[in-house]
């Protein structure tokens, strides 16, 4: 954990019908100094959005060789690599390299995510999609958070239901291709 870092703490359930995963979640989450609270809440839903056994925050903004979020099997090799916000060209390559699914969440207006993309070398990028939401969706739900957060997640037809902390907002998850 960074130094500075602040403990936020999600317990809740996620039910993604979409994928078939129920699950009772409890999570932990650092938040770096100066990681925002919009980049925060994608990285948790992210998390729930990628969810499968194995899945684990890195130390956010502050992780230099992985991403915001992932997955690795009993082994330990890494199975999913998902990233947020507009993660480089450089570390989507390498995270193509090493994952089966490589994936990117982002509450950035996905036409300008994508073309800081355009012409870069990125191992299999049709592979990999880029995920936004409605605009206004992450705003909106960031006024909810605190340091202790109750949390559930709903998916349906790709459509995300959050409700937080007694406050609640939905959105369609929109998926971009990144060739």
């Amino acid at each position: 954990m960074a130094a500075g870092a602040v403990i936020h703490t999600f317990t809740g359930s996620l039910a993604d019908v979409d994928r078939g995963v129920y699950e009772e979640l409890s999570l932990r989450v650092a938040r770096h100094p100066s990681e925002t609270d919009s980049y925060m809440l994608v990285r948790v839903l992210a998390f729930c959005l990628e969810w499968d056994e194995g899945a684990q925050f890195s130390e956010g903004v502050s992780a230099v060789d992985e991403p915001a979020v992932v997955i690795r099997d009993r082994t330990g090799r890494v199975t999913g690599w998902i990233e947020v916000g507009a993660p480089d060209a450089d570390r989507l390559h390498r995270g193509s390299k090493l994952a089966e699914r490589t994936a990117i969440y982002t509450h950035r207006d996905p036409a300008k995510v994508l073309a800081l993309w355009a012409g870069k070398r990125i191992h299999e990028a049709e592979r990999i999609s880029l995920f936004s939401f409605d605009p206004g969706f992450i705003d909106d739900a960031t006024g909810a958070l605190e340091r202790r957060n109750t949390l559930t997640v709903s998916v349906t037809e790709q459509q995300l239901y959050l409700e937080l902390n007694g406050s609640t907002c939905s959105t369609g998850i929109h998926e971009h291709p990144l060739a």
